[in-house]
């Protein structure tokens, strides 16, 4: 009801504006030009790629670091400089008719403002203008970090946490939300991995190769999937223009306390018509160390690699790519145990994607891309002692979507598409737990917007149906095909408030289809501690969702305060029934009211040029509404305050991390005490006109501190890492 109510609300929305004239034609046109130049060292920086983004118009700076676009309609305009593996650098320009608009831009290697995102509407859009909470790391703080996993990666980012089984197989929670409700992409597919089923799988993306990862924060289903309700994240890879030249990367790094030592490199060679490209890395970790000691079965293997080819006839596009990822884990266990079981896994992933489209086109249509991909991914859950495979997972996917971008009429764009997916699962073992299944799912979605500078909307909605059929006769039970249809929506809009201020409100109602896991799980489970029983018979999950963002973004002041609440209806989760089995509790997945809520708060205060003070806090609330009872692996109240010092090529960041005790636990849960850990980073930079090399050290939980991950599977007897000291070197060439 709820859905056929809020469709025709859209579509009635849509024949009004449809009916508005359109605005800007025949107008006296402007040009935008500038000078592009790289931080301390002042050089101009060639290659860069200077875009309006409300036009999607480009202009590349040359050997002198200059630019122009012509032919620009007056308006105000947010203007980004790219430069790969380099931060954006973000301005608004006004342009006026028969005049030339001036903006220079200068480039520096840290994220200093506001960054452009593509995950949140599928075109770049600043994270202040985004309707959506958008956080995004670059490929510099991505080298900094611990790369092991990517949960690891993104821990106490505002609004995300860990939850893990080891440091292998990290993966993040966003507000909250686990499983299959954060979908994990690449360049905005999915990667076809396991890690949303189970605590002990990992989500196998070479974290050194990407340009940047991008964390949606709140329901993303409208361009990504039904399932996508607490969000999303989007590791970028940025292989989609052609420059001039040779461009690449070098990364190595080196940590105390678990030994971990690893790099990686890349390289782009192009012209004005085609590109080529490659990349490699591999990083390996032994045990880590804890003030308690060293946490047996930690370690970490990982190898990957890539590349691709692409060509830019005209106005079209064509391109190839392939990856591979191989790893291997421990699952670290209680030595406490009389006859423990030790056990390792050793993902595998091999990926092809082919990209084409057109673009520029002077029609309704502006421009279209489609995307096939298909994965291959398998991994064994092995018994170290005996080295004996006990269980097999394999998962075939193979997906295809298309987008038509709309040209921008007036105060009105938008775009629409399509998505499917086919997918080939089985399992073998002592712990297959589901029937081999086949998933097709397919989606047709619409995303527009209407800007009055001064006011903006965005809505959309996506129809999306999902068909499972489970091999007959495999498992002591019924397991029925099953097909669901459902229908997702949103409507959301941004208000500004002062000068560099702006409210934003959006509504979502999402329709989730039960995963496959859900459905048709039968036996132990050790990856989530359970012995799990699945239901054939369960509905849809309904969740209805308001989040209301308050922005500030000035050159001394940059805060977010973000509040969000989800009614969830036939929520699904696994309910425990009092029993045991094979030394597991028995867990039925059921379905009931739910609701999720909380709060996340950035202030960013410039003190001096050179010196920012930073924090953030955020917390969640969420609870099955009809017993009061917590929903499980909900992160504690969290909070950051650090400082970052810089002069021309120093950097200097100390910080404090903090986590109030969790009092509010599932069933299956124990209580987390609360705690604080310091860090340190310090770098230098040295910036040419053709390369940038930074060199860092870093310093983790320098007071050795105890403390436990709440969302840990196994915190009871592996607490998270303690003090360490990290060493890494990077350099990029332009």
């Amino acid at each position: 009801m709820r859905g056929r109510k809020f469709f025709s609300v859209t579509f009635m929305l849509v024949l009004f504006i449809c009916g508005l004239p359109a605005a800007g034609l025949g107008q006296t046109t402007g040009t935008l030009k500038g000078t592009v130049t790289l931080e301390t060292s002042g050089k101009p920086a060639h290659g860069v790629i200077v875009t309006i983004l409300q036009l999607k118009r480009s202009a590349d700076t040359g050997d002198d670091g200059t630019y122009e676009i012509q032919n620009v309609p007056p308006g105000t305009y947010n203007v980004v400089a790219h430069l790969d593996r380099v931060p954006d650098v973000v301005q608004p320009v006004q342009v006026t008719g028969g005049a030339a608009a001036i903006a220079d831009f200068q480039l520096r290697l840290r994220v200093v403002g506001e960054q452009v995102n593509v995950s949140a509407s599928g075109e770049g859009e600043t994270s202040f203008n985004s309707l959506q909470s958008v956080t995004s790391l670059s490929s510099a703080e991505i080298a900094e970090r611990n790369t092991q996993s990517l949960g690891d990666l993104l821990d106490h980012e505002l609004g995300v946490a860990k939850r893990s089984f080891g440091p292998g197989n990290g993966r993040p929670i966003i507000r909250g939300f686990d499983g299959e409700r954060v979908l994990v992409l690449e360049d905005g597919n999915r990667v076809g991995a396991l890690g949303s089923q189970s605590g002990d799988h990992a989500e196998p993306i070479d974290l050194l190769s990407v340009e940047r990862i991008e964390v949606v924060k709140g329901p993303a289903t409208l361009l990504y999937g039904s399932s996508a309700i607490g969000g999303v994240v989007n590791a970028i890879s940025e292989h989609d223009a052609p420059h001039p030249g040779v461009r690449g990367y070098l990364t190595a790094f080196g940590s105390s306390n678990n030994y971990q030592g690893g790099g990686g490199g890349g390289i782009e060679y192009g012209t004005k018509s085609w590109l080529v490209w490659g990349n490699g890395s591999g990083q390996r970790a032994g045990d880590y160390d804890t003030p308690i000691g060293r946490i047996s079965n930690s370690y970490t293997r990982e190898g990957a690699g890539g590349g691709g080819f692409a060509v830019y006839p005209g106005k079209s596009f064509f391109s190839v790519g392939y990856s591979f990822d191989e790893r291997r884990y421990g699952i670290p266990f209680d030595q406490a145990e009389e006859d423990p079981e030790i056990v390792f896994l050793n993902p595998r992933r091999h990926s092809i994607r082919v990209n084409g489209g057109v673009r520029d086109l002077d029609s309704f249509i502006n421009g279209a891309h489609f995307t096939f991909q298909y994965n291959d991914y398998k991994h064994e859950e092995i018994g170290a002692i005996e080295n004996i495979v006990n269980t097999t997972f394999k998962n075939k996917t193979f997906t295809y979507r298309g987008t038509f971008d709309e040209r921008k009429s007036g105060k009105w764009s938008g775009a629409f598409g399509f998505w499917g997916l086919h997918r080939d699962y089985s399992s073998a073992g002592e712990e297959s737990l589901s029937p081999p299944a086949i998933q097709n799912s397919v989606a047709a979605f619409a995303l527009e917007k209407l800007d009055f500078e001064r006011l903006g909307f965005q809505f959309g909605g996506r129809f999306e149906h999902n068909g499972y059929k489970p091999e007959q006769g495999v498992v002591d039970r019924s397991t029925p095909d099953r097909s669901f249809n459902g229908f997702s929506g949103a409507l959301g809009m941004r208000v500004p408030t002062w000068k560099g201020g702006a409210f934003v409100v959006n509504y979502t109602h999402s329709s989730r289809a039960p995963a496959l896991e859900e459905l048709y799980n039968l036996g132990p489970h050790p990856g989530n501690a359970t012995f799990e029983v699945g239901d054939p018979t369960l509905k849809h999950e309904q969740t209805d969702g308001v989040d209301v963002s308050l922005r500030h973004s000035s050159g001394r002041v940059r805060a977010e305060l973000n509040y969000f609440y989800y009614h969830l209806k036939d929520f699904i989760f696994l309910a425990p029934t009092g029993e045991e089995e094979d030394g597991l509790i028995v867990a039925d997945h059921a379905q009931g009211k739910g609701r999720n809520t909380g709060a996340e708060a950035r202030l960013d205060i410039g003190l001096h040029r050179n010196l920012w003070l930073l924090s953030e806090l955020d917390y969640v609330n969420a609870k099955l509404t009809d017993t009061d009872t917590p929903l499980p692996r909900i992160p504690p109240l969290r909070g950051r305050i650090g400082f970052e010092a810089t002069y021309k090529g120093f950097r200097f960041n100390p910080e404090a991390i903090m986590a109030k005790d969790q009092n509010r636990f599932f069933p299956t849960e124990t209580r987390t005490a609360g705690y604080a850990t310091f860090n340190v980073n310090a770098s230098y930079t040295l910036v040419q006109q053709h390369a940038a090399q930074t060199i860092s050290v870093s310093g983790f939980n320098l007071g050795d501190r105890l403390y436990r991950n709440h969302l840990s599977f196994i915190k009871g007897f592996a607490p998270e890492i303690g003090r360490g000291v990290r060493l890494t070197y990077s350099l990029r060439f332009f």
